[in-house]
Formats: structure tokens, C-alpha cells, sequence
């Protein structure tokens, strides 16, 4: 199950191959008390969560020090794969549903993520500054951007300006629409070969 991991990127550390390896006990632990992945999905844990998360660090590198927020969190996705690649980064997940929140809080302990602060918080009410928002369907883009514009930092650090990535799947054209002369619109399929990633997308726009 990790080999996917390693498939694409192959220069981890033991320490962050070992955080990653992790993930499937608790995750399946977790997931029997609160449902944070669909139940027939555990399986897939991996290749539909983790490395799909891992997409993101496809279309950009964040350099070390770089504040990125994860919107809408779930249980953890992308921004707790994204903490352990990037450990020099600084990650806050909000999500509006508690229980959620402290699955990714216990999974984060867990692992020994420093990086990684999960907090139960609706995304109008944050107030943070942020490089980068990143998101994983959690609601069209419009109606994202309009929550989390505030929270994008003038403050440059890295190669791309700031902005937001959202991970999307199936037809994105009437979302993206808006945006369409800012908009990068990256296939996943040319990242990932395996089947699942077909018509899964990588949104960003710059702020």
C-alpha cells in the first residue's frame, strides 16, 4: 500500500516513509468509531486519499517556511500527507464538524506531526493569513474563493503567488468559468498513471 507512495516519490525519508506507513491502522481504527472515509474506500486509503492529497505537491514545491491553510479538512485531507512531505511548513486544518477535526488532530499526534494544527473552526471565521489555501472538494470554487480570499497573504515566498489549490473531480468547466483567465487547470492523470485519477483535477488561482 505504501509502494504507491514511493512510486512517486521516491526521495522520502525513513521517518517520513514510517509517518506514512502509519496512516492505514489509524485510519481504519478511527474510521469504525467516526466515519471519515467512506467504509468501502478504507481499502484505498492510499492511492484516493493520500496520494491523491499528494497531487498538490505535483503542481508546486512550498519552500520551508510557507503557511498554508486546508480548508475544510475532513479527517486529515490533503493537509495532513502535505505535513508530512513538507515538514518544513506550517499547516492549520479547519473544518466545520468536530468530530472530523479530532479525528485529524489524534492521527496528527500520532504520527508526530509538529507542523500540523487541526483546529474546529467554520472557514468564515478564520481570520489567519495564509500563502496558500488548499482544498479537496469541498464546495464549488466560487463560493470558495469568496470565504477564503481574506485569508491569502500579500507576502510572497515562493515561485507561484499566493493563491489557492483545490483538488477536483469530473467536469470543473462551469466552476472554473469565472476565473478562466487566471485559472491553472492541471490533469492529475499526468502525474498518477493508475485508472482513479481519470477527469481528477488540480485547480489554481492565483489570489
Amino acid at each position: 500500500m505504501m509502494d504507491i507512495i514511493l512510486k512517486y516519490f521516491p526521495h522520502i525519508s525513513i521517518g517520513q516513509q514510517e509517518q506514512f506507513a502509519a496512516l492505514d491502522a489509524l485510519y481504519r481504527d478511527w474510521n469504525a468509531k467516526i466515519n471519515v472515509i467512506s467504509r468501502k474506500d478504507i481499502d484505498n486509503l492510499y492511492e484516493h486519499h493520500v496520494l491523491h492529497s499528494l497531487a498538490i505537491a505535483k503542481m508546486i514545491q512550498f519552500t520551508p517556511g510557507t503557511r498554508i491553510l486546508d480548508f475544510g479538512t475532513g479527517g486529515g485531507f490533503p493537509g495532513i500527507p502535505l505535513a508530512i512531505l513538507f515538514p518544513e511548513c506550517d499547516f492549520k486544518l479547519i473544518d466545520g464538524t468536530g468530530k472530523k477535526i479530532r479525528v485529524a488532530q489524534e492521527v496528527s499526534n500520532a504520527i508526530g506531526l509538529k507542523n500540523c494544527h487541526p483546529e474546529h473552526l467554520r472557514g468564515e471565521d478564520e481570520k489567519g493569513k495564509f500563502d496558500f489555501v488548499v482544498s479537496r472538494a469541498v464546495m464549488p470554487l466560487p463560493d470558495l474563493m469568496k470565504i477564503v480570499r481574506k485569508n491569502v497573504s500579500k507576502e510572497q515566498h515562493n515561485a507561484m503567488p499566493n493563491g489557492v489549490i483545490c483538488l477536483k473531480g469530473g467536469d470543473i468547466q462551469a466552476e472554473t468559468q469565472p476565473f478562466h483567465r487566471i485559472v491553472e487547470n492541471e490533469d492529475i492523470s499526468a502525474w498518477f498513471d493508475e485508472e482513479w485519477f481519470k477527469e481528477k483535477h488540480c485547480i489554481y488561482v492565483p489570489v
